[in-house]
């Protein structure tokens, strides 16, 4: 089982990342001026928007509060905001807790009882809910009711407790860590994907309206290139360059001037941060591309090795920069030559894992 307190430690050391999907301390993640309130203004998702509003518009129609809702994929693509507009869109009070802040199946219990009828109630990391919650949960979802323990010992008894229908709002970055009987409870499940560079650059071209940044032709590209496919990480960015364009009294940005203040920050052209080019170029350059092991990997770069397998490798994988092999991690070509260079041949002429991965 893993061990919750190497999970928090290896998010806080991700969070300290500019280009780190999770919220940074004291950063307005939830800032209202960059959230859309309803469904249309909700930029990329198109299928998943789809989905929703047929499932919202069959609710407004019947009259009931709608099935309960998970909403699964990787942090910062938009998961809140969407809980946010499902209540909004109903014009319903959202209850907001986590699974983290949820110690005990009596808190829980706690919350559920004191819902009005149609209210939301939101649970963001509900695979982090306590086993006795989960639990608890799923029956309330099933049939609207919880049992409250009445005194202590042998003399304690259950009495059921009827709740007016409610909405659950589930959101999960680890869908499988879910229990089948409570995953089965929601009606909708919706999958959140990576965003394609062109509907990042009409989130940033958006957000800088909204923050009264006016950007240059190509200046949203340059922005949606380096954000990873992800929407926390764009206007972060966009904030960055915001703090440039003050400093510098620049009327607006131009693409030029984004790749500057990102440079600062050592964000590349491919949203690789100093860690990210790091480890390529331990891979490439002391370990002629690999295979490496994690651990002689990780010593090299200066970070415990749970710290480069969780934090920095997904986002290389994804982007084809580095392939895990059974002997170890490889640099790819893009990898060699994104750090300009061109993968060499052996002294036997091999190239190696990169020549016939690649």
């Amino acid at each position: 089982m893993t061990d919750p307190t190497q999970t928090n430690k290896h998010a806080d050391e991700e969070s300290l990342r500019m280009v780190s999907a999770q919220p940074i301390a004291g950063e307005p993640v939830s800032d209202e001026e960059l959230r859309p309130h309803v469904l249309d203004g909700f930029i990329g998702q198109p299928r998943l928007k789809a989905q929703l509003q047929l499932f919202l518009d069959a609710a407004r129609k019947r009259e009931v509060p709608p099935d309960h809702i998970l909403l699964a994929g990787p942090p910062g693509l938009g998961k809140t905001t969407l809980a946010m507009i499902v209540a909004n869109e109903l014009g319903v009070p959202i209850r907001v807790t986590s699974g983290p802040a949820i110690q005990h199946a009596g808190d829980l219990a706690s919350i559920l009882s004191s819902l009005d009828a149609g209210e939301v109630l939101f649970i963001d990391e509900i695979h982090r809910l306590p086993r006795a919650a989960e639990e608890l949960l799923y029956i309330a979802m099933e049939d609207f009711r919880v049992d409250v323990m009445v005194g202590k010992g042998p003399g304690a008894s259950s009495i059921p407790l009827t709740l007016p229908r409610f909405t659950v709002i589930g959101a999960t970055t680890r869908e499988g860590m879910l229990p089948s009987p409570l995953r089965a409870r929601f009606g909708f499940t919706a999958h959140l994907d990576f965003y394609p560079h062109e509907e990042l650059e009409k989130l940033v071209t958006r957000s800088a309206s909204v923050l009264g940044l006016p950007l240059d032709d190509g200046s949203a590209h340059e922005l949606a290139v380096r954000s990873r496919g992800t929407p926390r990480i764009a206007n972060r960015l966009l904030r960055r360059v915001r703090d440039w364009a003050v400093v510098h009294d620049l009327a607006s940005v131009g693409p030029a001037d984004v790749r500057e203040a990102l440079a600062l920050y050592q964000i590349d052209t491919e949203g690789l941060d100093r860690l990210d080019i790091a480890v390529l170029d331990a891979i490439v350059r002391s370990f002629d591309g690999g295979p490496v092991g994690l651990n002689n990997l990780a010593a090299m770069v200066g970070e415990e090795s749970e710290t480069v397998e969780t934090v920095c490798e997904p986002y290389l994988v994804r982007e084809g920069f580095l392939v895990r092999t059974p002997k170890g991690r490889v640099a790819t070509r893009k990898a060699w030559e994104h750090l300009g260079l061109e993968p060499r041949e052996r002294a036997d002429g091999d190239q190696g894992t990169v020549g016939k991965l690649f």
